[in-house]
């Protein structure tokens, strides 16, 4: 990875954060799996940092069965007590929890919609919201948008899915493409 290109301000000086910055972040996501996974983690970073959930991301592939909301949504006391002495993940039984009934509440929307996908990407009409940011102060946590999504969100079931994750989510997805302009991803995410 070239340290000569022009990044995002927070991708930089740490490996984790540079290839998830070039090689995921913004980039318009539509498999479901994925889309599960990054909700999952992005529920989990909630009052943690992010650069931690991507050091424990290969852990929690392997905790939660690769994300298969399938499985993840039969999970029973068993497992759960599992995974909370699991300590290659965050061991917060509440959003242990929460992985499990957004499994759940994921499925019914995968059968309502025929792909979360479809449902998600539903929200900013199924395509990328592409954000002209000169600067990381103008980046907002949370919009009106993922209020709306948030709250939807919320009325089927899911848990830790405040306004400030659901942008994240849509940030990391590529739902909103909010690479700083001077970024060489702005305009790759685009293409």
């Amino acid at each position: 990875m070239s340290s000569k290109k022009q990044r995002c301000f927070w991708a930089s000086g740490d490996d984790f954060y540079i290839k998830y910055h070039d090689e995921e972040w913004g980039v318009p996501l539509h498999d479901d799996r994925m889309l599960f996974e990054f909700l999952i983690l992005e529920g989990f970073q909630a009052g943690l940092s992010w650069h931690c959930i991507l050091k424990k991301r290969e852990n929690f592939r392997k905790a939660f069965d690769n994300f298969d909301p399938i499985k993840v949504s039969k999970y029973g006391e068993k497992k759960i007590e599992a995974l909370k002495l699991d300590a290659g993940i965050i061991r917060n039984r509440l959003k242990i929890l929460a992985a499990v009934s957004n499994a759940q509440a994921f499925l019914i929307i995968q059968k309502e919609f025929g792909s979360f996908d479809k449902y998600i990407w539903g929200f900013v009409k199924n395509k990328p919201i592409h954000n002209k940011w000169k600067s990381g102060k103008d980046i907002p946590a949370k919009t009106e948008l993922a209020e709306k999504l948030s709250k939807d969100l919320k009325a089927r079931g899911f848990k830790f899915v405040g306004p400030t994750v659901v942008y994240a989510h849509m940030q990391a997805t590529g739902m909103v493409n909010d690479h700083l302009t001077s970024c060489f991803r702005w305009r790759e995410v685009q293409e």
